[in-house]
């Protein structure tokens, strides 16, 4: 699913630039300009080729002065980067030229690209299987190289599954909301950072989520607002459907237990945790975005859809523990809320989930 939704997502990216690009043309009948600018490219071209090559020989000495290499190791890698950065520069410097060639050959020529770095280039998948997830779609400029360790990175949540209600003082059997009927949605975004420096057993995630708790009564029932009174009544006539929805926009935060694996590169490193066991255990904090009631029913032979948008004392601040067992993106997913679901109630109710979540990262 996570593949899936990655292409996907990546598919109207590309579809969408495209259409905007298509929009919109630039020309010149000046070509002695753009042959300055192109000429201008060529120190700009030799510039990023030495800064990158920087960087690379830098996240190589990294990795032999804490001893992940030895030094005659350290001299090949670094041999060996700067031969490739010298071959970018020859080959990048030769298609500035050639269109430099082309403009003084042709003065007719009405439109040639400035820069060979505006071109755009699109990849999407694991680089070299280092486990990091990897989309980039842009300028060539930008495709900048690796960080040599990166202990943060992001991905999107997903989750939904079975919802529910404890209710004071009553077995969970007892409760007065179908257990099939009633259910949740979940979509957010999560940052998961390493918590030690050489180790990725532990791992802190956090992020937000917008979540959607709904709630079927049973036996004909549906939710009255009384005041501050939240209760269930039996509907005048017979319900084909009766819901509330409570949406929240909450904070998460869990800490992530598991093994991981270390993929060693020449100029960078990463840990993965692809194929892996994990265990996350946490809370979240947050508010209450609106509550909405559907009702279905026929009346004198026709059929009536409500929706009511009120607060039926939904619990503006909601807080509460979360879990999840997972192996490689797909998980076990629980969560509680501490916080009732109607405030000031004389019998208290707490919510419940159950379901499955997706963290594609």
């Amino acid at each position: 699913m996570k593949t899936i939704t990655k292409y996907l997502a990546s598919i109207i990216l590309i579809v969408s630039i495209a259409m905007a690009n298509a929009q919109e043309t630039t020309s010149t009948n000046n070509n002695s300009e753009k042959i300055e600018i192109l000429k201008a490219l060529k120190e700009k071209i030799r510039t990023e080729e030495r800064e990158f090559l920087k960087e690379e020989v830098e996240a190589i000495n990294t990795r032999f002065e804490t001893n992940e290499i030895k030094e005659a190791e350290a001299n090949r890698l670094k041999k060996e980067v700067a031969k490739n950065r010298a071959l970018n520069i020859e080959n990048r410097l030769a298609i500035v030229d050639n269109k430099i060639a082309l403009l003084e050959r042709n003065s007719d020529v009405s439109m040639v690209s400035n820069d060979e770095d505006d071109v755009f280039t699109f990849r999407i998948g694991r680089r070299e299987n280092d486990g990091d997830g990897f989309i980039y779609f842009g300028a060539k400029r930008y495709d900048k190289p690796r960080k040599y360790d990166r202990r943060t990175t992001s991905d999107m949540v997903l989750a939904f599954g079975l919802n529910n209600a404890i209710v004071e003082g009553e077995s969970f059997d007892e409760s007065p909301y179908k257990i099939g009927g009633s259910r949740f949605f979940e979509i957010g975004w999560a940052w998961k950072t390493r918590v030690f420096e050489n180790s990725n057993f532990l791992r802190l995630k956090y992020g937000y989520s917008f979540q959607i708790n709904g709630l079927k009564p049973k036996d004909n029932m549906y939710f009255v607002q009384d005041g501050n009174e939240t209760m269930l009544e039996e509907f005048p006539s017979e319900l084909k459907k009766a819901k509330l929805s409570i949406s929240n926009l909450v904070f998460p935060v869990h800490f992530e237990f598991g093994p991981s694996k270390r993929i060693d590169r020449d100029t960078y490193f990463r840990y993965s945790t692809s194929n892996q066991f994990k265990i996350g255990i946490g809370g979240y904090t947050g508010f209450n975005i609106g509550t909405r009631q559907k009702l279905k029913y026929s009346m004198d032979g026709e059929k009536v859809k409500d929706k009511i948008k009120r607060s039926f004392n939904a619990t503006g601040l909601v807080y509460g523990l979360s879990g999840y067992i997972a192996f490689d993106d797909t998980a076990l997913y629980v969560k509680y809320d501490l916080s009732a679901i109607f405030e000031d109630q004389a019998i208290k109710q707490n919510n419940i989930s159950v379901g499955v979540r997706f963290d594609m990262d």
